[in-house]
């Protein structure tokens, strides 16, 4: 059975049982309100009853004045009988569902119909002034006979009615009695069928939920699981899906640990690695810097010559314009100094210089990665003010606009980060589009989510440089870091080495750089760098 339908069952069967009890407490509770509503209903009859004998009375007495007196102004009072007649349809409707009591009242209305004829009789006696000897043998009584009726039949009804009210009255204390049991039987009744559910609900799905409860709690400390529970409700349901994934996250333990081993190799493997590739690096820069230092002394050799020669030239045009050699010998000789001489030392010095330059940015690369850097937290936001100021009057000469967003500092030497940022603007700045006007913009992004779990996590900064400028095609893009890669040869000088220098120096500061490009629209030059320490 489901769990929904157990507890469908739990909370119908009390609903019930409650429902029946209530009824029950309903059901008496509405006697006693008919009962308290009879027992009022003999309590008015009796006070009409009682009541209505006396304007009679007195308009018996009214009349027998009348007719010692003369004076029919005493009979004529119309207000008498419609009290009358109202406390008699009083009596009529409360009496409705009596019948012996309702022809008692029927009775004493025709006697007071009766008698209201006869004094009527006797006043229109007094106005004509006729004798009243008919009249005074009914009236000469000690009440006349229509007034003894009434008052026979009143108390014919008056016995009747007390007696119904003292029924009435027991019938009402009986019915108080039995609806206080009623309230104290449901009382009872609903916190017995309740304690029974609960007790049921405690013994049959309490139990099944501590288990479950405490499967859970060891499944969270990976301890072994209980026996699965039995049934085919929604607790031994999940009870087997807590089973089912306690199997498998020791599947994963296993899978995990054989993956750590693997891992833990893989990573001496790529400490192997690194560590010789560091050494190669080294090498490679020492050996750089070593060829580059070597190959300087021949080239300034031969600049040096290349002078000479140059000089000696000038002073071998000059004596052979004081020799006075036939003209053809002087042509030829002027031809041979100006012509293949002088063009084979300026090709000669032009080829030295490109030499010295590419030396010098050997030097340049091979001092980039073994400069010992001092560690601190930059001001970015400064480093790059200091480039902006450098680079402020070819801005203006271009009139180039440069914007510059909040850069947060970053972790790093303060020279190498000016470094970066000047090698980026000044890159934007010599690959503008002269066909438009030059806008850079230089910001950061929002800094990403950090994985606190990791123990060398390091919160990174993402700052950008951002031009208008002539862009970077597509094929070219994974070649704009490599040394001595120019595109736009024609656009700027330089030795191509200016954007190998910013990844060499960023990688150094264990970040990265990227560049985002559109031929003919710009492009976007990205650079991380730690914003704090990496945490050992």
């Amino acid at each position: 059975m489901k769990l929904f339908t157990k507890g469908l069952l739990l909370i119908a069967i009390p609903s019930v049982v409650e429902l029946a009890l209530l009824g029950v407490v309903f059901d008496t509770q509405e006697q006693t309100a008919q009962a308290a509503q009879w027992v009022d209903n003999s309590k008015q009859i009796l006070y009409q009853s009682s009541a209505i004998v006396d304007p009679l009375l007195r308009q018996a007495a009214r009349v027998r004045t009348a007719m010692v007196t003369g004076d029919a102004s005493l009979i004529d009072r119309h207000a008498v009988w419609v009290d009358l007649n109202d406390r008699l349809a009083k009596l009529d409707t409360l009496v409705a569902d009596t019948p012996p009591q309702a022809e008692r009242v029927r009775n004493m209305r025709r006697a007071i119909d009766a008698y209201r004829e006869q004094s009527v009789a006797i006043s229109r006696a007094l106005h004509e002034e006729r004798s009243l000897r008919p009249y005074i043998a009914l009236e000469t009584d000690a009440l006349p006979r229509q007034i003894a009726v009434f008052r026979d039949e009143l108390a014919q009804f008056g016995a009747a009615a007390s007696e119904l009210d003292v029924e009435r009255s027991t019938a009402l204390g009986e019915r108080r009695e039995l609806q206080q049991t009623a309230q104290i039987a449901a009382v009872f009744g609903s916190m017995l069928i309740w304690a029974v559910t609960a007790f049921v609900f405690a013994r049959g799905i309490g139990q099944r939920l501590e288990v479950l409860t405490d499967n859970a709690e060891r499944l969270g400390s990976g301890r072994p699981l209980a026996a699965p529970l039995s049934g085919s409700d929604e607790i031994a349901a999940l009870d087997t899906v807590l089973h089912q994934t306690d199997a498998r996250l020791r599947e994963a333990e296993a899978e995990q640990a054989a993956l750590k081993i693997q891992l833990e190799a893989r990573a001496r493997e790529l400490a192997a690695v690194n560590e010789e590739l560091r050494q190669e690096t080294q090498d490679n820069e020492m050996f750089i810097y070593s060829v580059s230092h070597d190959l300087r002394s021949p080239l300034v050799n031969l600049q040096g010559f290349s002078k000479e020669l140059h000089v000696s030239c000038d002073e071998l045009d000059g004596i052979i314009g004081q020799a006075r050699l036939p003209g053809n010998e002087q042509r030829r000789m002027t031809h041979i100094l100006d012509g293949d001489v002088r063009e084979s030392l300026h090709y000669l010095r032009t080829a030295v210089a490109r030499a010295a330059a590419i030396i010098d940015a050997l030097l340049r690369i091979s001092r980039a990665g073994r400069f010992e850097y001092q560690w601190q937290r930059v001001s970015v936001g400064r480093a790059v003010a200091r480039v902006v100021d450098a680079l402020q009057g070819t801005l203006d000469q271009r009139a180039v606009s440069i914007t510059v967003r909040e850069l947060p500092p970053a972790w790093g030497d303060p020279t190498a980060v000016e470094q970066i940022f000047s090698n980026l603007i000044g890159n934007a700045l010599n690959f503008l589009d002269p066909a438009r006007g030059g806008r850079i913009e230089v910001g950061a992004l929002e800094p990403g989510p950090v994985d606190e779990s990791e123990p060398r996590a390091v919160r990174m900064r993402t700052y950008y440089v951002r031009d208008n400028g002539l862009g970077i095609p597509a094929a070219y893009l994974s070649k704009v870091f490599r040394a001595f890669q120019r595109l736009h040869g024609d656009v700027a000088s330089g030795e191509g080495i200016g954007l190998a220098l910013v990844r060499r120096t960023v990688e150094r500061h264990g970040g990265r750089v990227w560049v985002e490009s559109a031929e003919g629209a710009g492009s976007t030059f990205f650079v991380v760098l730690p914003e704090q320490p990496v945490r050992l």
